[in-house]
């Protein structure tokens, strides 16, 4: 079977479920990762036979695809920021949305600013902050196991140095430990669980519901917390950076107003409300 016959089966399959374009870009990664293979490779030679291994290896590939499984989940890593990063299951696939949030945080830390990242997934927020600035004191805090050791293995990979911590970050009990930060920064959980079937399968079925939903009743959980953490453990002249929902976004800015704080929204690449700022008021 030839190399080229199986990316055009690759391609009218994986378009039962995605759009021409996506089911493009997932087939250009799939064979370039397991064989190295491009769609110039194949316009050279194309009658390449696939051997056993390839053949294998794209075969059951396709059938997870198939099962929205999605291909970084199956590559084992994703891109973020220019870096190249593990991922597995444990953790979310990380967004072009969030690499904007890491933007923001660029234009205020400074040389030896203590940074807290609640619920790092995968390191990607702390260990692209820590790479944009060596000196700073980052912890990343995430209450999966898993999920932190994915974080460190990237850590280590991009060569930071990170303190990572496994904490139920709603655990207000815990929370005394953790000391004082310049910068607060969190993408934590905000979908609420009426949502679920709403979502794509592949985000649905594959990625951690610990870091997507939280409880219909009480879906900005996570930023009540993050402002009362705020209010005992800024800095001053520090500031406090998350992702949102972007129909909570008015709601989550409220909550950091009434815990003493200047809360700004931002939108995101697709002009959604997706980024809430706070800052204390200057005495």
């Amino acid at each position: 079977m030839t190399i080229t016959s199986i990316y055009r089966n690759y391609l009218q399959e994986l378009q039962k479920i995605y759009s021409p374009g996506e089911a493009e870009t997932i087939t250009k990664i799939i064979f370039e990762y397991f064989g190295n293979i491009s769609r110039s490779d194949m316009i050279k030679d194309p009658a390449r036979q696939a051997g056993k291994l390839i053949l294998h290896d794209l075969t059951e590939s396709l059938k997870d695809l198939l099962q929205y499984k999605p291909v970084q989940y199956i590559t084992g890593e994703a891109f973020f920021c220019g870096m190249k990063l593990k991922v597995s299951e444990a953790v979310l696939v990380p967004r072009p949305e969030t690499e904007e949030l890491v933007m923001f945080a660029k234009e205020f830390i400074q040389d030896g600013n203590s940074i807290i990242d609640i619920g790092t997934g995968s390191g990607c927020i702390a260990i692209a902050l820590k790479k944009y600035k060596e000196n700073t004191l980052i912890s990343a805090i995430d209450i999966s196991h898993e999920a932190l050791h994915i974080a460190e293995i990237n850590a280590n990979q991009q060569n930071c140095e990170i303190d990572f911590i496994q904490m139920d970050f709603l655990d207000e009990s815990k929370l005394a430990s953790l000391g004082n930060f310049d910068l607060i920064v969190s993408n934590p959980p905000y979908i609420p669980e009426k949502e679920k079937l709403m979502l794509d399968r592949n985000v649905r079925d594959h990625e951690p519901h610990t870091a997507l939903f939280v409880r219909d009743e009480d879906a900005i959980v996570f930023y009540r917390m993050i402002a009362l953490f705020g209010k005992h453990h800024l800095n001053e002249n520090g500031k406090i950076m998350v992702e949102t929902h972007e129909i909570y976004a008015g709601k989550v800015a409220d909550e950091f107003i009434k815990h003493g704080f200047r809360a700004e929204i931002r939108k995101d690449i697709f002009d959604k409300e997706r980024m809430v700022i706070a800052q204390r008021y200057s005495l």
